[in-house]
């Protein structure tokens, strides 16, 4: 992949390495930046900041805390898909569950795909990291895991037994409340860390819900075919290399008449940060190094539904803005997500004056009034049916008994 690709779709999603390392004392600032370009001191490093979700431009308000948000634009693909029986590569767990549903067996259909675009093992060890640095009550994963958990109160069909895939398992099992009447959940991460976080959790979740805890990855559902009501993933299948196949083997993995839910980041992610590091590479090494990573626009998330082979496709996209006191706090807030960079072809070195111009160009570009620095989250959310019978179907091309014309003449609306 080339060095950033295309600029405007391509959305920066973190830095590797912690700014936070290179903020020391005695640093020599004025070999790296000139004085007006230093950033400010940081109050108390070690702890978080409260994080404050505002409206984009096209909503006039802001939104703190677990306020619901609005959808931005939304649209639905209704129509017929061919149905794809597509083979689906099954992955053993080390984690063992006792689960009638999870397959033991290895299959040799579906490979993940050829084009190899993230580092699967990184992602792995920087879950495993997140898990131990990851907040209580994140403002930002809890409104993203509450919209997605809001579209089960629209289904009047109940969800007797629910796969939770990735991304943001402990605020999905906290959040869930009996939302979609689930009497079963399995949870399933590639991380054994974030696993056995959610496992030894006692914190306040629905304890009538039968629980499992199978260690796996998202490209091989170790899932049997036809086994599952629900499957929802959030914020977790962004990081896939074989995205479709990924979909595809959740769809397998669904009863007839079963739902698909997901959130991920979308193209528009984190779009401030992109251009502070793109402009302070340039400037501090003549070039810009690939620390992208390619994310998903609206229009392909609707394409991969249909490719899949769902039925009555949705989807509709958020976007929220976090601001920080500065650059240091998001790079933090990225690295306790685990959504920092994870891109085969990185630069694993980054030089710390890059680093800090980042931060002050940051700084310089986008600090509002307050000293507090804005970054975008955009995120997408997919709704999609395994097909049934007893769906809606669109009508056969001309079969219409009746035209457009007369419906006016009898309303009287003929002009």
């Amino acid at each position: 992949m080339a060095p950033f690709g295309n600029m405007d779709n391509a959305t920066l999603i973190g830095i590797v390495p912690s700014l936070r390392r290179f903020w020391c004392s005695g640093f020599p600032f004025k070999e790296c930046l000139d004085a007006s370009l230093r950033p400010k001191p940081i109050k108390n490093p070690e702890n978080f900041p409260p994080l404050s979700l505002r409206r984009s431009s096209d909503g006039d308000r802001e939104m703190r805390g677990l306020s619901p948000p609005r959808i931005i634009r939304s649209f639905s693909l209704l129509r017929s898909t061919r149905r794809r029986d597509d083979p689906r590569s099954i992955l053993c767990s080390s984690f063992s569950t006792g689960d009638d549903n999870y397959d033991s067996s290895i299959s040799n259909g579906m490979q993940s795909s050829k084009v190899k675009i993230f580092d699967r093992d990184l992602k792995r060890k920087q879950r495993d990291r997140a898990a131990w640095l990851m907040r209580p009550k994140d403002s930002l994963v809890d409104t993203v895991a509450e919209n997605l958990l809001d579209r089960l109160e629209d289904c009047k069909k109940t969800f007797p037994e629910a796969l939770c895939l990735g991304g943001s398992l402990e605020a999905i099992r906290r959040l869930l409340r009996g939302r979609g009447s689930v009497e079963k959940l399995i949870m399933m991460d590639a991380s054994h860390d974030m696993i056995k976080l959610c496992k030894d959790d006692t914190g306040a979740h629905d304890q009538d819900i039968e629980t499992s805890f199978i260690v796996g990855d998202e490209e091989f559902l170790p899932i049997k075919e036809s086994s599952v009501d629900l499957v929802i993933s959030c914020l977790g299948l962004h990081w896939t290399n074989d995205l479709p196949g990924a979909v595809i083997q959740s769809r397998l993995a669904l009863k007839p008449d079963g739902l698909f839910l997901a959130a991920i980041f979308g193209g528009e992610t984190l779009k401030e940060l992109r251009i502070a590091c793109t402009l302070a590479q340039m400037e501090r090494e003549g070039g810009i190094s690939p620390r992208v990573s390619p994310l998903a626009q609206v229009r392909d998330a609707g394409n991969l539904l249909t490719r899949a082979g769902f039925t009555l496709p949705g989807v509709d996209v958020d976007e929220y803005v976090v601001r920080y006191p500065n650059a240091l706090d998001l790079v933090e807030h990225l690295r306790a997500m685990g959504e920092t960079n994870a891109l085969l072809q990185r630069n694993p070195i980054l030089k710390r004056e890059t680093a800090l111009a980042t931060a002050a160009i940051y700084d310089s570009m986008f600090a509002a009034e307050d000293g507090t620095i804005p970054a975008t989250f955009q995120v997408i959310y997919m709704t999609g049916w395994k097909e049934h019978s007893s769906q809606q179907k669109a009508k056969r091309r001309g079969s219409a008994t009746i035209s457009f014309t007369d419906i006016k003449k009898q309303f009287g609306t003929d002009t």
